[in-house]
């Protein structure tokens, strides 16, 4: 079927102006985004066709092009059906752009077409990649250099910034008739776009006060007043004032005791004044007199320096020398599956994004595969299957493009010798010298250190001994409540030895997977063990002690139980607090596990090794998580937490008249006495600038091993509440003082612009 166009509601003449116009706006967010006459972005605005790529037979010829606003993207569409908002994608939806077959579609449908001419874009949490073919290699570049530009360009762009082009973006939109101006009913069809549900007495007055060419319209100047009046920060402009004075700027001095008094700064309080002022002080008189004002102050707020995270932890800052079992290690379950346990599609895309989300352990099952090619899926299931190989270059493309600490390869294996012998191959092959292949102190007593295995992939699995050729076979899918698959694995277990390749046992240095035995002194430290969290959990009811000193020098991997079908998680906290290093969670899953997770994961710069407390090293601790008493760990602090307000909060429900009813929730996640959650009053119809001023206080005695998580929500009274946002820190590493929290999305990626503005406070417990 041929596709109508809809007819034009603009005379010639409209056209032209609004074509001019139109240019104007995408050259001034050119400008805002740094990117002026750049012929990149020129060629974006253009636009070009391209082939979209989805299977051997399947490749469309569509238009693509960058909007206006240099944020936003509009595909063609052949289906009459589709609305004009699902033909467009956001710039802040992309996580990435691949040149070239560096995605399984492409890998598979676009062989023949010189990798020159293609490039994929790959969007952030589950959506589908973009795999497209263009006319040329020039045509290519510029859209591969061009979308990585704004991108960047974008990310380095200050919340300010992010505001005003969001804001003028949205003003923009509510302008129907795109005359730059904007009457009383554009005004409040804008309110509704940023989430607000303002008044109609209170938005006619706001509404009159800019208006002061009494047109009945705003335009140029007056529309920038309604902008202020919009992004004023009362709560910001008070702090401002009780802190400098009587001025209407901020001397050198008074911001100096604010950050000893209010902010807690450390160090020296000059130079880290001057350098805030030089950093994020807007105009330069104020900057020449080495004072701060308003919208300096309100800018450093919104800043890296003003982040509730310590700006330091941004960075590998711990010890990196001490052995592998020392570490927390960012771990991944069934890495290769995309969705469920049961049915959900493989793919090698899974082990990109969680090796590009810091992951240092990933997981493989591996089975017999047609033309002697192993391949991996989960075994007795309808998931689909991916090859052996594709998945080990999966991983030798990005293994070190986060962090350049070890990735360790956990293998499940279910193959016969040959395969087993072409997976060894393979490993060889593929990941060359990256692969470990000999201890790197053949006399060492303890783990190498993940500093001594910077660059190193290790396999963990099966090992042989001089004495045999079969070892125990370790199956996770034995513990699946599914009753097809517990059907197959009883057949199974009538020949539950495997044999094992030589070729393979040898890819095995220190992660020489065993079965646990109990908690012999004589185990040696690159024997390691895995459990299933219900197993974990009854040995150290039984006793926790002893597995707090057994991962002192050894590896555990800790795995979800066989029920979780649908790839849910378990609480990692209780591992960790036991010492667990290799805690491993289905990142597939969307869930308040992962982001407890991500939040512990996000200090020591991101490198996927966290360095357990000093009495999680110490193997003459008597630390028990489920009993706390006297020691070393025991530090009682009070933690107190004003939420002040909320800024842009997105909306969760795409309907045009619906606003957001927001509230706050505050979670500690630590030892079991520590566990706490309080909660804000909701605020009815107002996600773009909630006020709460509310104050919580918790108490935490082991704030080595707490967390805090804040989440927004949308309350609603007859339905479940729909998640905002939310934010999840280590509690030692949060910052005091008045400090902003950027709010992230359900995938773990941060908002454009929606944060929280509290002010904490911690001290010594009494």
């Amino acid at each position: 079927m041929q596709c109508v166009r809809k007819q034009s509601r603009f005379s010639k003449a409209q056209e032209i102006r609004l074509e001019e116009e139109s240019r104007k706006v995408a050259a001034l967010n050119g400008q805002r985004l740094g990117l002026q006459d750049d012929y990149d972005l020129k060629f974006l605005l253009r636009g070009s066709h391209l082939l979209k790529v989805k299977s051997t037979s399947w490749r469309r010829e569509r238009f693509y092009k960058l909007q206006e606003d240099c944020k936003t993207i509009w595909q063609e569409s052949k289906k009459m059906l589709r609305s004009p908002e699902s033909q467009l994608f956001s710039i802040e939806e992309i996580q990435d752009v691949r040149p070239g077959h560096k995605t399984e579609g492409m890998e598979k449908y676009a062989k023949d077409v010189p990798e020159v001419r293609c490039f994929s874009i790959i969007f952030k949490d589950q959506k589908k990649n973009l795999d497209l073919i263009a006319g040329s290699e020039t045509e290519a570049n510029h859209w591969v250099f061009g979308l990585r530009k704004i991108i960047a360009k974008s990310n380095s762009m200050s919340q300010r910034q992010k505001l005003q082009h969001w804001i003028h973006t949205c003003l923009r939109k509510a302008d129907k008739n795109k005359d730059n101006k904007m009457t009383f009913k554009e005004l409040k069809s804008f309110m509704k776009e940023v989430n607000i549900q303002m008044d109609d007495s209170y938005a006619r007055q706001i509404f009159e006060q800019c208006d002061k060419s009494q047109t009945d319209t705003l335009e140029d100047e007056e529309i920038e007043v309604f902008y202020k009046i919009l992004t004023e920060r009362k709560e910001i402009d008070g702090i401002f004032s009780d802190h400098a004075g009587e001025k209407s700027v901020m001397s050198l001095e008074h911001l100096v005791r604010f950050l000893q008094q209010q902010q807690h700064e450390e160090g020296d309080g000059p130079n880290l004044a001057l350098s805030l002022i030089e950093q994020y002080e807007p105009n330069e008189t104020v900057k020449i007199q080495k004072s701060m004002s308003k919208d300096g102050f309100q800018m450093y707020l919104l800043s890296a320096d003003g982040n509730v995270f310590n700006k330091a932890h941004n960075q590998v800052y711990q010890d990196m020398t001490q052995p592998l079992s020392h570490y927390y290690i960012s771990s991944s379950h069934n890495t290769y599956l995309m969705e469920d346990q049961l049915r959900g599609p493989s793919s090698t895309e899974a082990y990109i994004r969680a090796l590009m989300k810091g992951c240092r352990c990933v997981e493989l099952d591996c089975w017999d595969g047609p033309n002697s090619e192993p391949v991996i899926y989960h075994g007795y299931t309808f998931t689909s299957k991916i090859l052996f190989r594709d998945a080990i270059k999966a991983i030798k493309n990005y293994a070190f493009k986060i962090s350049p600490y070890p990735v360790i390869i956990s293998l499940e294996n279910h193959c016969s010798i040959d395969q087993q012998k072409m997976m060894a191959h393979h490993l060889h092959s593929i990941l060359k010298d990256t692969l470990l292949v000999a201890p790197i102190d053949p006399k060492g007593t303890k783990l190498p250190s993940p500093e001594q295995l910077k660059g190193k992939i290790l396999v963990k699995g099966k090992k042989l001994t001089p004495e045999t050729e079969e070892v125990s076979d370790e199956d996770e899918a034995a513990e699946m409540e599914d009753e097809t698959v517990k059907s197959e694995v009883e057949k199974k277990k009538l020949s539950d030895k495997l044999k094992l390749a030589k070729e393979l046992s040898d890819t095995v240095i220190y992660c020489k997977s065993v079965h646990f035995q109990g908690f012999a002194e004589s185990q040696p430290p690159d024997e390691m063990c895995s459990f299933s969290e219900g197993k974990i959990l009854k040995v150290a009811q039984e006793s926790a002690i002893d597995l707090v000193h057994y991962n002192v020098q050894h590896l555990s991997r800790i795995y979800p139980a066989g029920w979780r079908t649908d790839s849910s998680n378990y609480n990692p906290v209780e591992m960790w607090n036991l010492g667990c290093q290799i805690v491993a969670l289905n990142f597939q899953s969307r869930c308040s596990e992962m982001d407890i997770h991500q939040g512990q994961f996000q200090e020591n710069g991101g490198c996927g090794y966290i360095l357990k407390p000093e009495f999680l090293r110490n193997e003459q601790s008597k630390f028990n998580p489920r009993s706390i008493t006297e020691g070393p760990w025991y530090s009682p602090k009070k933690f107190q937490v004003k939420i002040i307000s909320g800024q842009q909060l997105p909306k969760v429900n795409k309907s045009k008249n619906s606003i957001v009813d927001p509230r706050v929730i505050v979670e500690i996640h630590g030892v079991q006495r520590d566990n706490r959650k309080n909660q804000t009053k909701v605020i009815d119809n107002n996600g773009f600038n909630p006020t709460w001023n509310e104050t919580f206080e918790f108490e935490i005695d082991v704030p080595q091993l707490a967390l805090v998580r804040f989440v927004v929500e949308d309350f609603d009274a007859s339905t479940k509440n729909d998640f905002i946002g939310q934010f999840t820190a280590p509690f030692t590493s949060l910052k005091r003082g008045y400090r902003h929290i950027h709010l992230l999305t359900k995938s773990g990626d941060q908002y454009p612009s929606a944060t929280l503005f509290v002010h904490i406070n911690i001290s010594d417990s009494c």
